[in-house]
């Protein structure tokens, strides 16, 4: 595996509870780094070698907003890359925009990805979220690059109105909120996992029980228990108890593969995968894992 990447969830707590999230993020979430714990996965990440870009994550991150300004400084310091994701709730305005992210442009942040779409504030279809908007001016003042993202609503979900955007995938709080109406395909067409590179990923998650996610949920060890370096070395996706029937045939294979209980139709690749993941729970509780990321909080 060629690391360059490794993305910090720094919290699952969020001002938000939006009907998509992967990690189910939520203002009664639980877990969050510490400093000690990040200053522990930078030295780590810089023992390993290969990681260039650090990302800070959550949740909400701006929650934690003197441990994020710190953990921007140290990571800087020892010479990554750093940008930070967020929902930009606290861009009320572009005057109190600047004000939350000067610190962090004085601390040596790259770059900042705002949320902005109909899960997210008061946006609709035709326009992005005010925080959005305020959030990224305020960036390019500072000389931050900034970026927004901005999630599909697909055909047949009547609870939101139609805006294109980046493809909205059901797995998390997804597959319990956004699937009424949504048509569904055959079980056995989804051969592949259409979003994350299995075999040799670039970047992974780690949130702050220590987990090291190569997809939100599925785990190839925690790097509190071994460290980083060794967890990378001794991933063999082809015998991984799950990446290894995804990359042999999609959440298809994992059915076949376990003889799982299933339904006729899913919405997509990720909803077959998370429905299949779900069931393995109890057989692969540490591949699996946290329960935070099965809406178990």
């Amino acid at each position: 595996m060629n690391l360059t990447g490794l993305h910090l969830l720094l919290s699952y707590k969020c001002t938000y509870e939006c009907d998509h999230c992967f990690v189910w993020g939520s203002p009664l979430a639980h877990g969050t780094m510490t400093l000690a714990q990040i200053r522990e996965i930078i030295r780590q990440a810089l023992e390993l070698g290969t990681v260039s870009q650090l990302y800070l994550e959550g949740g909400e991150p701006f929650l934690f907003f003197p441990i994020m300004v710190k953990a921007v400084q140290e990571a800087q310091r020892q010479g990554f890359d750093i940008g930070i994701v967020s929902n930009a709730y606290w861009a009320t305005t572009e005057e109190d925009a600047l004000e939350w992210l000067r610190p962090l442009a004085e601390a040596g942040l790259s770059s900042v990805d705002l949320s902005s779409d109909l899960y997210h504030g008061d946006a609709d279809e035709r326009s992005e979220t005010p925080e959005a908007r305020f959030g990224s001016a305020a960036a390019r003042a500072l000389g931050i690059a900034s970026g927004t993202m901005t999630v599909e609503t697909p055909e047949g979900m009547e609870c939101y109105p139609r805006r294109e955007g980046g493809t909205l995938m059901f797995r998390g709080r997804a597959v319990a909120k956004l699937l009424d109406g949504v048509p569904r395909r055959p079980w056995q067409g989804f051969t592949e996992c259409p979003h994350e590179e299995l075999e040799n990923p670039s970047r992974v998650h780690v949130d702050a029980s220590g987990y090291l996610h190569l997809c939100q949920g599925i785990t190839i060890g925690n790097l509190f228990q071994r460290p980083l370096a060794e967890l990378i070395a001794a991933y063999d996706p082809r015998t991984h108890p799950v990446a290894g029937p995804l990359l042999e045939g999609g959440p298809a294979e994992l059915v076949r593969r376990y003889d799982l209980p299933h339904e006729e139709g899913y919405a997509d690749a990720c909803h077959l995968c998370y429905r299949a993941r779900e069931a393995l729970r109890s057989r692969f509780p540490e591949v699996l894992a946290p329960d935070q990321m099965y809406g178990i909080m």
